[in-house]
């Protein structure tokens, strides 16, 4: 059962700068899985609207989250902890929003354009990330999540595409 525990955020009714994030994150249906999720969490599809704070989403291909051992909101020790209905109820249903928060957060870098090279944080996440460009591929670092395209680049930053999931820790 998804998380959304509300309708989905409504898109932007003007923007200042243009075409922002949130306007082209749904355009491409091989990220649409991602793309859902992102819009269920109401501060990242915000930042996606601002035009004073650029960043880098790093959007996972569907078959990499169909691929998850478990739904991305679902945590391990959750269930270890509350058993088999951890996500029941309201409070269920507000861990499994935070667990999908920190998720989609860890697909988000704080910053476009983003250099080879340069290590920096996504908002949800303890790990530094980087990239760096290896036989033709582009590589997301330290998991080598290889970037299978651009799917928007627009005013405040670029969507990649990429073939994995950034790992939280």
């Amino acid at each position: 059962m998804p998380p959304s525990g509300g309708s989905p955020v409504e898109p932007p009714s003007g923007s200042e700068g243009g075409v922002m994030l949130s306007d082209v994150m749904g355009r491409d249906r091989s990220i649409n899985l991602f793309a859902g999720f992102l819009r269920d969490i109401e501060t990242a599809f915000r930042r996606l609207e601002d035009s004073s704070q650029n960043t880098t989403v790093l959007a996972p291909l569907n078959s990499a989250v169909e691929k998850l051992p478990r739904k991305p909101w679902e945590d391990p020790q959750d269930y270890g902890a509350l058993g088999p209905n951890a996500y029941e109820g309201g409070e269920g249903r507000e861990r499994a929003q935070q667990n999908l928060r920190k998720f989609v957060e860890a697909h988000m870098v704080p910053l476009s354009p983003w250099a080879e090279g340069e290590k920096v944080r996504p908002i949800g996440g303890d790990r530094e990330l980087w990239w760096e460009e290896r036989d033709g591929a582009k590589l997301i670092q330290p998991d080598a999540i290889e970037v299978v395209g651009i799917a928007g680049e627009v005013a405040n930053g670029q969507v990649w595409i990429i073939k994995g999931v950034c790992h939280l820790t």
